[in-house]
């Protein structure tokens, strides 16, 4: 194995799975390095539990090939696989108390009982949970189950930890504070984490990478920063945040900028990372936090639109609008709602060129 691929700690090569009422895995391929931190993000039924039940061994794909550290492990059942899980469901032994159910997975595995009870105690200390080693599930808050069942999963030293929407069951509240902990568990044990979640702020926050699935398919693999910024398809635009997209025929196009005209008038947009020409048909992302919404005309921007609506946001005023097409968009702008437009106002939707996603060919994701 070259070095570059000993970097690599899990390869899916050409997953497929059909339980009979169609394909929910299609070819499916991705390679985790070690110690990464990877998502797979999409709705329900999207394919995301799938893949991780056959990483885990709990499901046998129908075609392709799961290799962990250079083995393939395909057709190994769990048990063989140096893989834990962590469901939202906690599915911790109510019999037993925090301490014995850390240790389950340590006994199992035949570890003597003085090295049972150091690996226990450094990871209750982990996850900040010393003090409740003795009490039982049914004591503890969500949260506190929660740390628990990771406890228990990190404990015989997994290679790889797989997550599925361990979070989901808990408050806005604690389930952001979970999301620091856990990264900052998982940067310091370096164990690779593959997380799955229908929730866009949790996988932007938390991922070193993200794999956006839908229909059995990843539609886009990349960093937070590229999913959210350079969305490959109409569809990664739409699903991550909030944005209005404008469909538009390319007028000019010089290689670092092009102009854009549609029903709802002409714009500006950054195109030197775009592939597009004059002529061209093509999508423009604009996230909700990027758009303005001015009093008069700017610059390299004619898309005049009717105010419907303010809204305070907190620090900021929503502005909802209609433009002459009959788009609607929202803008982010002032900060008081004394500053803001009225509803039946005209005013101008622009913003940075270089904010904008340019997504080449309407159709492109669609």
């Amino acid at each position: 194995m070259d070095e570059a691929m000993a970097e690599v700690l899990l390869s899916l090569r050409h997953i497929s799975k059909n339980f009979g009422e169609g394909d929910v895995l299609q070819d499916v391929s991705l390679d985790v390095e070690r110690g990464e931190f990877v998502t797979l993000l999409g709705a329900s039924g999207c394919g995301k539990t799938t893949t991780l039940r056959i990483i885990s061994g709990l499901e046998t794909p129908d075609a392709g090939e799961v290799i962990l550290n250079g083995q393939d492990m395909t057709d190994l059942p769990p048990e063989s696989r140096p893989v834990n899980t962590v469901f939202q469901s906690y599915a911790l032994f109510p019999h037993m108390n925090v301490e014995k159910n850390v240790a389950y997975g340590l006994r199992v595995r035949g570890m003597d009982k003085r090295a049972q009870a150091a690996r226990v105690r450094e990871m209750l200390e982990l996850v900040q949970m010393s003090e409740y080693a003795g009490r039982m599930p049914a004591q503890l808050s969500g949260g506190q189950r929660q740390r628990i069942a990771i406890a228990r999963a990190l404990a015989p030293q997994p290679q790889l930890l797989l997550l599925d929407e361990p979070l989901g069951a808990l408050d806005l509240q604690l389930r952001r504070q979970m999301q620091i902990e856990l990264k900052r568990l998982q940067k310091k044990l370096g164990i690779t984490f593959i997380y799955i979640t229908h929730d866009q702020e949790e996988a932007i926050n938390m991922s070193d990478r993200i794999a956006v699935m839908r229909g059995g398919r990843f539609e886009q693999l990349g960093t937070p920063e590229e999913i959210y910024d350079h969305p490959a398809t109409r569809y990664v635009a739409q699903f991550i945040g909030r944005s209005t997209i404008f469909t538009g025929t390319v007028r000019s196009a010089n290689g670092y900028s092009a102009v854009i005209e549609n029903e709802n008038g002409r714009f500006t947009v950054d195109s030197a990372h775009a592939e597009i020409r004059e002529g061209e048909i093509c999508d423009v992302c604009v996230r909700t936090e990027r758009m303005r919404a001015s009093r008069t005309p700017v610059e390299g921007f004619d898309l005049p639109a009717t105010v419907r609506e303010a809204r305070y946001a907190g620090g900021h005023v929503l502005t909802y609008v209609t433009t002459r097409g009959g788009v609607e968009a929202v803008a982010e702008g002032v900060e008081r709602m004394c500053d803001a437009p009225a509803a039946g106002d005209t005013v101008y939707l622009h913003w940075n060129p270089a904010q904008a996603a340019v997504i080449g060919g309407a159709s492109h994701g669609a």
